[in-house]
Formats: C-alpha cells, sequence, structure tokens
C-alpha cells in the first residue's frame, strides 16, 4: 500500500524532467515532487512553459530554439518571469538551478524542443506538471477551464519516445473559478483507474523537507513578484499550511469567495499517454505552430459538442 504505482514507475527512472504544463508558475506545483526525488539521488531538471516575453532574452541564453536556459543570473526583460525567481530560489538553496523554459507556441515548435531537451538531457521519463486538474479534461466536459496550454504540452510530450510519461496535478478545486466541474474531474480519474493508468496520489505535507522548502518557494516568489502572485500556488501552499476556507493571501482575489481544503495539496497522477489517447480533440492540435491556433481549434472543437452536463458533489 505505501508503494504506488507513481513511486514504481520513478524508480526505474535515473534523469528525470519535472515540467510546468501550464505555463506561469506551473513549475512550481511540481517543485515537491522534483525535491523528493531529488532526496532519493535521481538526477532531477526542471522546465515551463513561460509566460514570459523570451523573445527578448540575450541569445546565449538559448540552448536550441524554443528551448531557454534560465539561471539565477540570467538577465530578465520581463517583470513577470518566474523561471528566474525559481532559478534564484533554487541557488541560494544549494540546488541545481537551471530552469528550462519554453516560448508559448503551438505543439509543433514545443514538440521539437521537448525533443531537442530530452536528447540534450538524455532523459528517461518526463512528469508533466498540472497546477490544477485541468490537463484530465477529456473535452466533453462541462467546462475545461484553461485547456490550450496545458493541451498544448500534453500533446508535444505525448510525441516524445522515452520510457516513462507521466502527467501529476497539484491544487485540486482551483479550477473551478474557470468552470471546471470537480465531479467530472472525478469521473475522469476513474475512467483512467479503469484502464490501469491511474498511478495514485499523494499529499504534500509541510512536516516533509519537500513540502517546507515548497512553502518557501513560493513565499519568495510572492515577494518577487507582488503585483502578480500566483493564485494557484498560494492556494496550495495555504492548504499544505492548514488553512481552511475563504483564505485571503492576495488582492488579485478580491471579489471571490475561496474554498481552501487539503484536497488542494494532493497530488493526482496518471500515466500520460492513456490521458493523451482518451482526449477527443488532441490529434487536432498537432500542426498547430501559434498559441492562438491552438485556442481556435478549441473552440471550433467545443461548437461541435454537446457537452456532459455538470453534476453536483453528493456529500
Amino acid at each position: 500500500m505505501f508503494d504506488s504505482p507513481l513511486s514504481a514507475r520513478l524508480e526505474r527512472s535515473s534523469r528525470i524532467l519535472v515540467a510546468g504544463a501550464g505555463g506561469g508558475s506551473d513549475v512550481y506545483a511540481g517543485l515537491p515532487l522534483a525535491l523528493t526525488l531529488r532526496e532519493a539521488g535521481k538526477e532531477v531538471h526542471l522546465a515551463n512553459l513561460s509566460f514570459s516575453h523570451l523573445d527578448a532574452l540575450d541569445l546565449d541564453v538559448w540552448l536550441h530554439e524554443d528551448v531557454a536556459e534560465i539561471r539565477p543570473d540570467t538577465e530578465a526583460r520581463d517583470w513577470y518571469f518566474p523561471e528566474g525567481c525559481l532559478a534564484r530560489w533554487l541557488d541560494d538553496h544549494g540546488q541545481p538551478s537551471t530552469v528550462y523554459a519554453f516560448p508559448k507556441v503551438g505543439v509543433r515548435p514545443l514538440r521539437e524542443a521537448y525533443a531537442k531537451l530530452a536528447e540534450h538531457l538524455d532523459l528517461d521519463a518526463v512528469v508533466l506538471v498540472d497546477g490544477g486538474t485541468d490537463i484530465l479534461m477529456r473535452g466533453d466536459e462541462a467546462g475545461l477551464g484553461t485547456p490550450a496550454d496545458d493541451m498544448t504540452s500534453l500533446a508535444a510530450v505525448h510525441a516524445l519516445r522515452i520510457p516513462d510519461k507521466i502527467v501529476a496535478c497539484l491544487g485540486f478545486g482551483v479550477d473551478a473559478y474557470h468552470g471546471v466541474n470537480h465531479v467530472q474531474v472525478l469521473e475522469n480519474l476513474a475512467a483512467l483507474e479503469r484502464e490501469g493508468a491511474y498511478l495514485g496520489a499523494f499529499s504534500v505535507s509541510q512536516a516533509t523537507r519537500a513540502g517546507a522548502l515548497y512553502l518557501d518557494a513560493v513565499a519568495c516568489a510572492q515577494a518577487e513578484m507582488p503585483a502578480y502572485p500566483s493564485i494557484v500556488n498560494g492556494s496550495i501552499a495555504a492548504a499544505v499550511r492548514g488553512e481552511f476556507g475563504n483564505v485571503r493571501f492576495t488582492d488579485r482575489t478580491r471579489g471571490s469567495e475561496l474554498f481552501i481544503n487539503p484536497l488542494m495539496s494532493i497530488y493526482f497522477a496518471v500515466d500520460l499517454d492513456a490521458l493523451a489517447r482518451r482526449s477527443l480533440y488532441l490529434d487536432r492540435l498537432a500542426d498547430t505552430v501559434l498559441m492562438r491556433q491552438v485556442v481556435s481549434v478549441i473552440e471550433d472543437f467545443r461548437e461541435e459538442i454537446t457537452p456532459r452536463p455538470p453534476k453536483a458533489f453528493p456529500h
């Protein structure tokens, strides 16, 4: 019972990339997992689909086209730069401090960027991390949240030829504010379990070194970017601290009533390829070059279908 399918999968891997799927600060949601794997002796790298203006970075930052190596001393050209903030935090805490960043592009260039990085790092596993759970949406749910970035990352990593590809979600409930019905999240997880693709769940605890460091990293990011702190990671961090209910940690949530609770501190893990195969429209994204094309394809798909009606949680 204490050896989950996820730990069994990652036990056989040596060089692992933990990558933020949805852009922005999603890479922070992968930090507790990455730190735990490093404590276990794994070589772990961090990456993120970036919302920053990477095209303004110096030329020597680029490892390959659409793959930037962000280091603690990388000079930002954008006030919003979570990858740089994380690189500095990692360096301050004696951790390997490079954070790889992908620009916000369509599936075709992101697929090539992931392939180049996988070759460069000789990866044998990728864990794609979503802050929230909308990456688990197959397309016919009542609401999809903010799917474009997540689905672009999912499609890109699905194409990689490496032994293990996993999706881990942290922050159950946060996507309710983007229209996700979380009964349908659970329904999708149940379907993945029936296929043998659900890899289990585990909590981030502040009593662990990884959990405590995660809280410190989120606080550092909030201090460095006070104008735009991550609502997702702020919610997760509040849950990890044991806070509950309508917790206020940024003015960005003014006018909303939050429901911080222990479910937000739980990782849910699934097999990435199985998740990709369940998507009803992922194949339509394969040749997109720009993110706006991804958005357009998803909008066209939603016009063609009748979504599953939302369900109320019965307890």
